[in-house]
């Protein structure tokens, strides 16, 4: 059911964002008088679920739900139409415009990619708000991941400061490691301060050990739930419980104490129990995914979030800053791809499925819709044959040297950065292939 959940989560976001994308270009070419003879979402390989003609377009959905396209005539795309271009040009098609207009036509998805994610931002500000738990209000500390307690990091500790960044959140912290090159951190440990500085492949590391977190709060585990489904419910266990070991090692905090169950799958664990005065031994079967269906007490049973809320007006230029933030920290992120450890994180749709929520949330399905949004932007507008981006700088050359490109040479550009495209895709899924058989994913 999980997976049919993000799934579904994912199918409605990418229509969403390929609807809207391949408007983007629709619209500007049907306000100049070019004709679009083709709108589709999802590719229709062989055959198309739906589909009806209105005027000279023929609109339809596709049965394979990897993105979609419009056929714009006279345009050398993906339909490698040569045929047509062999023809006379005609006034209604893409090559007989002119260039400006050829320009706002091929810049029209990525806009519109653009705004809708600043647009999806503004209306999560003044819906939602933002909740975020800020480092001081961590009241027991942090657990880092293991490669951040290989660099001298511990769990509990609570960091203060890092040098050349100002930091709010543990979310926060976690992008100033690995995407902005933060290395010196000021940390309180059993009431000393000290310094402690990451080595310089730090994150490097953290994507060749496929961390999927470097830091969340350290809280107790105290039993507040009773999955019906889960193994702990056959067992002595007890709503108020506090479980502090796992077959004889402390395990203080909970994120310790779901890591120790974890490398048990399939056996028996023998707990440590506080229950009231009293500490007691129980024994609870592991299940084979390494989970007993156990939950803890809610966050704010052990701290206390800030709560930034916004009115109409404040949520449009909070929520513009924070797309142009996702903007930047995608774009500096790029960079950890460059790396034989980056390269094999790369991640298809599963991954991207992954993010969502395994719940219908709908404020995180408009978050992860907004980012994919402004991802989307980004992607398109890189100077790669078949891309938006591509036709971008040829257009712009015709501009400058005032001069049509080849058409053999455009069709040539095409082919490559297509086949470039599919092999980039297939390499993507394929990593996520790998991940799902070995479980990471």
């Amino acid at each position: 059911m999980e997976f049919l959940i993000k799934a579904g989560q994912l199918i409605l976001s990418l229509s969403i964002l390929v609807t809207l994308h391949e408007l983007g270009h629709f619209l500007p070419a049907r306000l100049f008088g070019t004709r679009v003879e083709r709108f589709f979402l999802f590719f229709d390989w062989r055959f198309a679920l739906w589909k009806r003609k209105i005027g000279d377009t023929l609109f339809g959905i596709g049965w394979i739900p990897l993105g979609g396209y419009v056929k714009i005539a006279g345009m050398i795309d993906e339909s490698m139409d040569r045929e047509q271009m062999a023809q006379p040009p005609q006034p209604w098609e893409f090559r007989s415009k002119p260039a400006w207009q050829r320009l706002i036509i091929m810049v029209g998805g990525v806009t519109v990619n653009l705004l809708l994610g600043m647009l999806i931002y503004i209306a999560v500000l003044f819906t939602w708000g933002r909740d975020y738990l800020p480092l001081e209000n961590a009241a027991y500390g942090l657990h880092p991941a293991a490669v951040l307690k290989e660099q001298g990091l511990a769990d509990g500790d609570r960091v203060t400061a890092v040098e050349g960044h100002a930091v709010r959140s543990i979310e926060e912290l976690g992008k100033a490691i690995l995407i902005n090159g933060a290395r010196r951190l000021t940390i309180e440990r059993q009431g000393r301060t000290l310094d402690v500085t990451l080595s310089d492949d730090v994150a490097d590391r953290v994507l060749a050990r496929n961390e999927k977190t470097l830091f969340t709060p350290c809280v107790p585990f105290f039993v507040d739930t009773l999955l019906p489904t889960g193994t702990a419910i056959a067992s002595e266990l007890r709503k108020g419980d506090q479980l502090i070991a796992v077959n004889g090692t402390p395990t203080p905090w909970f994120a310790q104490f779901r890591d120790a169950v974890g490398e048990l799958k399939g056996r028996t664990a023998t707990l440590g129990v506080l229950r009231g005065a009293d500490t007691l031994q129980v024994a609870v079967q592991v299940s084979d995914e390494g989970l007993i269906g156990v939950g803890n007490r809610p966050p704010d049973a052990y701290f206390t979030l800030a709560k930034e809320r916004y009115g109409l007006l404040a949520s449009i230029p909070a929520g513009i800053a924070y797309g142009m933030e996702t903007l930047g920290g995608y774009v500096r992120s790029l960079k950890l791809l460059f790396s034989a450890s980056g390269v094999k994180q790369m991640g298809g749709f599963g991954s991207i499925g992954s993010l969502f929520s395994p719940s219908w949330d709908w404020q995180v399905f408009w978050n992860m819709t907004a980012f994919l949004s402004i991802v989307l932007a980004f992607m398109n507008i890189l100077p790669i044959p078949a891309l938006d981006g591509g036709h971008v700088v040829f257009l712009l050359y015709e501009m400058v040297f005032r001069r049509t490109p080849n058409q053999r040479v455009l069709e040539v550009a095409q082919t490559v950065g297509m086949v470039l495209l599919l092999g980039l895709i297939l390499f993507a899924n394929g990593n996520d292939v790998v991940r799902w058989i070995t479980g990471q994913l």
